[in-house]
């Protein structure tokens, strides 16, 4: 960053993705929405978590890891997301998260990580395939926060518990090694409105349960996917009236249809005055218009590979000029700043 660099008076916020691969509508609204707000008032700086991946993938995962990571940083950048604004890195590229990780490990009680409900889900269902890593993931991730000296990490209440092991981490070592002062940020919790997007089955959307409709879908996917969806199961045949609030389809019309679509709609189906595929129809629109927007952007990227890779190059240049400041003040309160 540069001495005139606006972003250096704004409050720092970090947050991160596992990189999947391309990434789907559950992501934009559960999370890249959120991330396009806070760009404009917020030095932020979001990674991807690669190393944080390797903690649950198959062997057949990590054999496409790199396709994935890249896939998952056009994605951003097709949702919006600008690198002039933001710092975005790549996780294992940053070798002062593993080292920062080490540091806090000799003074983070064991008791903290075996408490995390993640763990102790997976510890019980196979606990000879839980892997020290899973048991060290709470304290990466603290890593990767207190490093960048993050003022707020955006999460929904599921994920507060994270952020607070965090503080409690920073609060411990600032009390073993500050000699009086907070050389660690605790961060708060920036509590954000995350949306659950159902899937094409009404379950929440997720690759791993194939209900996924995603960023790029070409349009006639699309419109197949959304064709194909259930819809309330009370109304068996065009004829019967439904309720729109037991429909897995009513949630994506919540997202992408305006005001009189949706009473257009809602009326329609409660008086059987139109059936399934006409309801759908604008949802298809909608979400298509949207998705064109994406795969514009995309394209650029996609007909420069180059770029992205510099984009990432510099963005990980500039997240590790933050993150080596942090570790050798933390080196000389340990007293290892020979």
């Amino acid at each position: 960053m540069t001495q005139d660099d606006p972003t250096q008076t704004r409050p720092r916020v970090l947050s991160g993705m596992r990189p999947t691969g391309a990434l789907h509508l559950g992501h934009y609204h559960g999370a890249l929405k959120n991330w396009l707000r806070l760009q404009a008032t917020h030095d932020c700086f979001f990674f991807v978590a690669d190393w944080h991946a390797l903690t649950t993938a198959q062997p057949q995962d990590r054999a496409h890891l790199e396709r994935h990571v890249y896939d998952m940083v056009i994605d951003w950048l097709a949702a919006g997301i600008d690198p002039a604004q933001t710092t975005l890195f790549i996780q294992s590229r940053m070798p002062e998260h593993a080292e920062l990780f080490t540091l806090l490990a000799m003074s983070t009680p064991l008791s903290w990580l075996e408490r995390i409900p993640s763990f102790k889900d997976q510890a019980g269902k196979s606990p000879d395939s839980t892997s020290y890593g899973l048991l060290g993931y709470p304290l990466l991730q603290a890593a990767d926060i207190l490093i960048y000296k993050a003022a707020a990490v955006p999460v929904g209440e599921d994920q507060a518990a994270h952020v607070e092991v965090t503080r409690e981490v920073a609060r411990r070592f600032n009390h073993l090694y500050g000699q009086g002062q907070p050389l660690l940020t605790e961060p708060q919790t920036l509590l954000t409105e995350t949306a659950r997007i159902a899937g094409l089955d009404g379950r929440k959307m997720s690759k791993s349960y194939g209900n996924a409709i995603a960023m790029r879908d070409a349009p006639e996917v699309t419109a197949e996917k959304i064709r194909t969806m259930p819809t309330d199961p009370q109304r068996a045949r065009r004829g019967d009236p439904g309720e729109p609030q037991r429909c897995p389809v009513w949630p994506l019309h919540e997202l992408y249809s305006d005001d009189a679509t949706l009473e257009w709609a809602a009326q329609g189906c409660r008086s059987a005055g139109i059936g399934c595929l006409d309801c759908k129809q604008p949802l298809i629109q909608g979400i298509q218009r949207q998705q064109a927007e994406w795969r514009e952007r995309a394209d650029t990227y996609l007909a420069n590979p180059k770029q992205v890779h510099w984009i990432v190059e510099v963005g990980t240049e500039r997240a590790r000029a933050v993150a080596r400041k942090t570790l050798r003040e933390v080196r000389a309160a340990m007293g290892l700043s020979y």
